[in-house]
């Protein structure tokens, strides 16, 4: 048959036949990652988000599990464990995983080689009590969970079925690292390592994550030692660091001529902003809206970041007043009917509800909607998938948090980030 990639050695012919037809050839991550993993090394994995990070995870303990009949004890059925910090990307890793084993699957009967067909559940808050009564009575192989339902696990008598936990994935391992929500999990992961046969392998994986050392020591802990007063020497985790490269296209707008007049009280009545109250002074806003709009409509898809829910609301509306100004405008010159104001841009932020947030992300996805005028309550949020442009209006505030942003935009591979930022006053420039 083909000559397999370097990097598949190791794999049962099934599982390298199916990914050598299904991909070119193994993304960096997985090209440095499977032989670590394979080797049982603790490995924390940097990856840019469209570079397989889930299969870079996951391909090598399938592969054992598709190959290996499954213990007889119920409790040492399930081997590998995923956590996810984000229900929402349980349910994704679940949907991930399905290709794959089919794929694998169909290859192992046109082989003729034995398959056996890995059981993949989900618990998280979600999971009706029923479905966790099965789970407990019939454990999966694989289990995908959040932290906190893990946690729960431990502390009731289906703790037991853990007992033959060979790998535990933790994605999005960023998001915990820096919490107290972390620092619960990493107690968690002890609690587990006490319970299970051997001290279960830990894979990391994140887009985003500097310093790696620091993370990487967050993932691995430290090992037990028998004297509590001798010091702690942290578990070895290996650093595959393919998180490199992302290109930026990213530019500064000053929207007017001179920001030190900005505050000035306006004497020229051709300036004058209407809506303030007091002495008028001289506002940058009269001069972003119209090249926010102009961003806004000339690109597919655009998140605008603003720091406050207030702001995001006004600039919305101000957005959608101009673009009705505009149409209405250019109806007139051309003696038609303007049409209907839909809304170009909506505002995203904390205080809307889930449902409304998802609502409003699915119509950006869809294109039905231009832009968003988001807080940071996107910085979590799933992968928005193919958004072209991010706007980041006053100073971010920290330079991770403006790269995380505009990271968002151009997720394809080989696409560059664009990003705009538009500072309000002087000390935002610098």
């Amino acid at each position: 048959g083909l000559m397999a990639h370097p990097a598949l050695e190791g794999f049962s012919r099934p599982a390298a036949e199916w990914f050598s037809t299904t991909f070119p050839e193994p993304t960096p991550p997985q090209t440095e990652g499977w032989p670590r993993i394979a080797a049982g090394e603790h490995t924390l994995i940097l990856a840019p988000t469209g570079s397989g990070k889930t299969l870079t995870a996951f391909f090598w303990g399938l592969d054992q599990l598709t190959t290996a009949p499954a213990p007889e004890d119920k409790n040492h059925r399930t081997r590998i464990l995923y956590i996810s910090p984000l229900r929402a990307l349980a349910v994704d890793v679940e949907k991930n995983l399905r290709g794959p084993l089919q794929g694998v699957r169909l290859a192992a009967e046109r082989l003729g080689e034995p398959f056996n067909e890995p059981h993949v559940a989900l618990r998280t808050g979600d999971t009706p009590a029923d479905e966790r009564r099965k789970l407990a009575s019939h454990p999966p192989d694989l289990l995908i969970t959040t932290p906190e339902s893990l946690y729960l696990m431990l502390t009731s008598r289906v703790r037991e079925t853990l007992a033959g936990v060979e790998t535990v994935i933790i994605d999005e391992i960023h998001a915990l690292a820096a919490t107290k929500r972390g620092s619960h999990m990493a107690l968690t992961l002890e609690r587990l390592e006490e319970i299970t046969d051997q001290p279960p392998q830990r894979i990391g994986l994140s887009a985003t994550q500097r310093p790696l050392e620091e993370i990487a020591r967050f993932l691995g802990g430290f090992e037990r030692t028998p004297d509590p007063l001798a010091e702690r020497v942290p578990r070895p985790v290996s650093i595959v660091d393919t998180g490199i490269g992302k290109e930026l296209d990213v530019e500064v707008i000053v929207p007017v001529d001179d920001m030190s007049r900005l505050g000035e009280e306006i004497t020229d009545a051709a300036e004058l902003d209407t809506e303030a109250s007091g002495p008028a002074r001289r506002s940058i806003w009269p001069s972003i809206h119209p090249r926010l709009l102009d961003l806004v409509k000339e690109t597919r898809s655009t998140i605008v970041f603003v720091n406050a829910r207030r702001l995001a609301e006004r600039l919305a509306t101000r957005l959608n007043e101009l673009a009705l100004e505009g149409e209405n405008r250019s109806a007139e010159a051309e003696g038609t009917s303007p049409e209907a104001g839909r809304e170009l841009v909506k505002a995203h932020h904390g205080s809307l509800s889930r449902e409304q947030r998802l609502i409003i992300e699915d119509e950006l996805k869809r294109g039905t909607l231009k832009g968003l005028v988001a807080t940071s309550s996107l910085e979590l949020g799933i992968d928005m998938g193919a958004v072209d442009l991010v706007v980041q209006v006053e100073s971010p505030g920290a330079v991770s948090r403006g790269l995380q942003r505009v990271g968002r935009a151009g997720h394809q591979v080989g696409v560059p980030s664009r990003g705009k930022l538009f500072p309000k006053h002087r000390a935002d420039l610098l």
